[in-house]
């Protein structure tokens, strides 16, 4: 009952955001993004607590301020993203502009399929779908949410402009096999994960529990990694990053396989940083990147 209750105000909140003024959006998504601040002690508390230990020499004043904005931004770029989905394709195009258009274009030149990472900042959902109307359909690498419905509905959104979206279960083989075809996916690269396939790399000077799947995907087949990135420009508008693609530890071979995946993973995850520190306001400080009690399976999706 719960599940159909969230999916029937979902679809609701859909069919009203389609309907929406774009200039209301952004608005709406941070007033209810503040609201969410102030009830939501538990994640309020996480999120200033993260943000003390990676900024440790701004004012706590500064830091609650961050972290609100956190908040108002993760909900805006929610109902916008939900917005842009229903747009057309005119539409969706004359929203955006793309820099490093030319970093595409030689990673896909290497006929080796492309990683695109990302991490839960910006707009990352948006620049998923805008992305196929630049350039091509790419694969999408996701967690089923436990509500189907719910999980149907975001699959839709997703998949608006042609992408392809890859649940966890079996992942490797169909990511390994979008690669061979000379295609793209994208992954987020920014969660607490747990298991063998976890790698502690250095974020925000603190051991972080990190997917090693990018780096390792990377070195075997030869695929281009190309950070992305999705800036709000105002008025509706988003700058379409795409970086110079992330160089793989020199004589990788060296030193055996582990050393070179956490050197390469360290590197994907320093160019996060680098944007997360320009823009501290886009990212999710109210996740639990770090923690003490070793990695889990909570943030093990990768969602583009």
């Amino acid at each position: 009952m719960r599940h159909w209750l969230e999916y029937v105000a979902v679809r609701a909140l859909v069919a009203l955001i389609a309907l929406m003024p774009a200039s209301l959006i952004i608005p709406c998504g941070r007033a209810l993004g503040r609201a969410w601040y102030a009830v939501d002690r538990s994640r309020r508390r996480i999120a200033d607590a993260n943000l003390a230990a990676a900024f440790p020499l701004r004012s706590p004043v500064e830091r609650r301020t961050i972290a609100r904005s956190a908040f108002a931004h993760f909900v805006a770029q929610a109902l916008e993203t939900l917005k842009f989905s229903t747009l057309t394709r005119e539409q969706k195009l004359a929203r955006v502009e793309v820099q490093g258009e030319d970093h595409v274009r030689l990673a896909y030149g290497q006929k080796k399929g492309v990683l695109f990472i990302t991490g839960h900042f910006g707009f990352w959902e948006l620049h998923a779908i805008a992305h196929p109307l630049l350039f091509e359909p790419i694969g999408v690498l996701a967690r089923a949410l436990d509500n189907a419905r719910m999980d149907v509905l975001l699959g839709q959104v997703r998949q608006c402009t042609g992408n392809t979206v890859i649940y966890r279960q079996g992942s490797i083989r169909r990511v390994m096999r979008m690669l061979q075809d000379e295609h793209g996916v994208a992954v987020l690269i920014d969660q607490h994960i747990h298991g063998p396939d976890a790698v502690y790399v250095e974020f925000f000077e603190r051991r972080a529990a990190t997917a090693s799947a990018v780096a390792a995907l990377a070195l075997r087949t030869g695929s281009p990694v190309v950070p992305v990135f999705a800036l709000p420009l105002g008025k509706g508008r988003y700058r379409l990053i795409y970086e110079h693609p992330v160089e793989p530890p020199p004589h990788a071979d060296e030193g055996g396989a582990d050393v070179a995946i956490r050197e390469f993973t360290q590197r994907c995850t320093d160019v996060l940083e680098m944007y997360v520190r320009r823009h501290p306001d886009l990212w999710l400080w109210m996740h639990r990147r770090w923690r003490d009690d070793g990695p889990s399976d909570e943030g093990a999706h990768l969602l583009p």
